[in-house]
């Protein structure tokens, strides 16, 4: 009887994991890729100066490329299969600048570093990736970069501490929120000459424009406050009032609504872009700080302070900045694949197929 009843609790535990390995397999399908083609995450790590490389087929860590100090303003170069981005203080000058670098996807290394002045904060590509603009807040300017050489194709001044540089859908207008000025600059985005300046909420920071370049929205975490622009008169609108400070901006592929995240209200703000007011206030959690438009609260790793989603839809990629990992999600199911340990402080996820 004992020898039976052994049996029987072999026989149920290979039927429970097979049924394990059966769910398991069925949770997550890795993408179908054509032959030699690759999908990986690329982390910006805070902590040490570095970015890790995640291969999302294989979900494993696979490299940690140090780039410099406080790696920041991630971008994926697809074109050229880069990925680039900024760090604020640079070691190579003694720590009184700063740099764009640039890594190459396929050789995963650190192709070049371009100095483009102190503390710059984001890059910005031209719609054909020819350009890329960055604005460096401690010299107050904006430099443009020939993406093929690496050179620095032009520069234009702007107003104090400008916080980044946006370019509007239609490629045509740079607009740059300059902080300390509490305006909205706008540049000719070919020959960057000064078009216009918008006095907006005070202290500017982020910027999204509706995808017909008609209006812009602008961030002001200070005031508590959304500027409204509109682009083709160069005037200010309305400042919307909100419950708290502005974080994250994220538009509706249509441009209907924009949805501002507001950590200390632990909700989003809903802004009706078409009449330009603040239509709904929605609690979504414990200090939201940015997203991406889903419909399932989802249970992640500590402190996480960015996502983003793989170029299927199929995967929600979170960066967990106090446990140091990266979180892969199936949208599908709303359910937590795995967690894959990253460098220290992980700040902002870029993805690239390639």
């Amino acid at each position: 009887m004992r020898h039976k009843k052994y049996l029987r609790m072999i026989v149920l535990v290979v039927v429970l994991a097979a049924i394990a390995g059966w769910q398991i397999r069925r949770e997550y399908r890795p993408p179908v890729l054509k032959a030699g083609a690759r999908l990986y995450a690329y982390i910006a790590n805070a902590g040490d100066g570095s970015v890790s490389v995640v291969d999302l087929v294989a979900l494993k860590a696979i490299a940690t490329i140090p780039v410099g100090p406080i790696p920041s303003g991630l971008r994926v170069l697809t074109p050229r299969k880069e990925i680039w981005g900024v760090s604020s203080l640079s070691s190579l000058s003694g720590g009184d600048g700063g740099y764009a670098w640039v890594i190459s996807a396929e050789s995963g290394r650190v192709i070049s570093r371009i100095a483009v002045g102190p503390f710059p904060s984001a890059v910005e590509f031209s719609a054909d990736g020819q350009r890329a603009y960055i604005a460096s807040s401690g010299s107050n300017q904006i430099v443009r970069i020939d993406t093929a050489t690496k050179q620095i194709s032009g520069r234009a001044r702007t107003g104090r501490h400008p916080w980044f540089a946006r370019l509007t859908p239609n490629g045509r207008l740079l607009l740059v929120p300059n902080r300390d000025d509490s305006t909205l600059e706008i540049f000719d985005a070919q020959t960057l000459a000064p078009i216009g300046i918008v006095g907006v909420a005070e202290h500017p920071e982020q910027v999204v424009v509706l995808p017909d370049s008609s209006v812009a929205f602008i961030s002001a975490a200070d005031a508590k406050e959304i500027s409204v622009v509109d682009l083709k008169r160069n005037v200010l609108l309305s400042n919307l009032q909100l419950g708290g400070a502005p974080h994250a901006m994220i538009l509706k592929p249509d441009g209907g609504e924009l949805y501002v995240t507001v950590p200390n209200l632990h909700a989003i703000e809903i802004v009706n872009t078409w009449t330009t007011e603040i239509a709904e206030s929605m609690l979504v959690g414990l200090a939201p700080e940015t997203g991406v438009l889903s419909a399932n609260p989802i249970t992640v790793g500590r402190e996480p302070v960015t996502c983003t989603m793989d170029p299927s839809g199929e995967l929600l990629l979170v960066a967990n900045q106090e446990s140091n990992d990266l979180a892969v999600i199936r949208l599908r199911t709303s359910s937590l694949l795995t967690m894959v340990p990253v460098g220290s402080h992980p700040t902002e996820i870029v993805t690239l197929l390639f």
